[in-house]
C-alpha cells in the first residue's frame, strides 16, 4: 500500500499478498470467467498509471471515499453502493473470443454490454481512442475502443489488461451519470473542478438517464455468448 498525501491510504491490487477486489492473479488460470463486483463504500478506482495525487486525500477522508488502484491503465472511476454494475470479463489464451489485437477484445466486451443493454440506438466505438478534456484523469470523459456510446454520450466504460495467459476486460456503467461527485474529489482548486465538471456533464450517461429500467446482473449474463460456458463469479 502507499500512502496518500493526507493521510489516506491507497490499496494496491494484491496489496501485503491477499488479493484485493481489483487484482489479476486470480484470473491467470482461469476459464472463461465473469466477476460481477460491487463496493461497500464510495470508491475511488485509479488506472495502473495514475499518480496517487490525482484524488485530495483530505476531501476522500472526510467523504469516507476509498481510493484503490487497479492493473488496467485509463483513468479514474467513482463507484457508490448499488450505483452502477462492474463486471470483469476474463478470456484465456486460445479461446476462439480470445485475440492479440487489444481493440479487438475490447469490442468483443463492448458487444457483450451493449446486448445487455438493450437500447436501439447504442454503438460500440471500434476506432481508437479519442480523447477530450479531462479523460487523461476520469475515464468516462473520453472514449475509447470497444466502449459503448449512445450518440455522444460514453454509456459503459472500459480498462484492459493482457497477459500471456490471457485478456481482462473491466466493464462499468453507471446507474446515473455523476459528473460532479468525481470532480469533487481531484486534487485541483475548486473552479478548476467545476469547470471540468461542467465540461463532462453531458458526454456520458447511466441507463436511468436514458430511460432504462434495467438493474444489470440478469441482463448481463444472459447476453454472454454461449453464458452456459462462463465461470460466474461474485467480489
Amino acid at each position: 500500500m502507499g500512502a496518500v498525501p493526507g493521510g489516506s491510504v491507497l490499496t494496491e491490487p494484491g496489496a501485503g499478498g491477499e488479493p484485493g477486489a481489483f487484482d489479476v492473479e486470480p484470473f491467470r488460470t482461469a476459464g472463461r470467467r465473469v466477476v460481477l463486483r460491487d463496493v461497500e463504500r464510495p470508491t475511488v478506482v485509479l488506472g495502473s498509471t495514475q499518480p496517487i495525487t490525482v484524488v485530495d486525500a483530505d476531501r476522500a477522508r472526510r467523504g469516507g471515499v476509498e481510493v484503490v488502484r487497479r492493473r488496467s491503465g485509463g483513468g479514474a472511476v467513482l463507484l457508490h453502493p448499488r450505483a452502477q454494475v462492474w463486471a470483469d470479463l476474463w478470456v484465456p489464451r486460445g479461446d476462439p473470443l480470445w485475440s492479440p489485437e487489444p481493440r479487438a477484445s475490447a469490442i468483443v466486451a463492448g458487444e457483450w454490454w451493449a446486448r445487455a443493454l438493450g437500447f436501439a440506438d447504442l454503438r460500440v466505438h471500434r476506432g481508437p481512442s479519442v480523447p477530450a478534456p479531462g479523460s487523461d484523469v476520469i475515464c468516462f470523459a473520453g472514449v475509447g475502443p470497444g466502449e459503448v456510446v449512445w450518440g455522444t454520450r460514453k454509456v459503459v466504460g472500459l480498462a484492459q489488461w493482457r497477459s500471456r495467459e490471457g485478456v481482462l476486460v473491466h466493464g462499468c456503467a453507471y446507474h446515473r451519470w455523476d459528473a460532479a461527485g468525481i470532480c469533487d474529489l481531484l486534487a485541483r482548486p475548486l473552479a478548476t473542478r467545476r469547470s471540468l465538471a461542467s465540461a463532462i456533464e453531458d458526454v456520458a450517461a447511466g441507463y436511468v438517464d436514458l430511460g432504462g429500467v434495467w438493474w444489470g446482473e440478469d441482463a448481463l449474463l444472459a447476453a454472454l455468448p454461449d453464458p452456459a460456458t462462463w465461470e460466474v463469479r461474485r467480489g
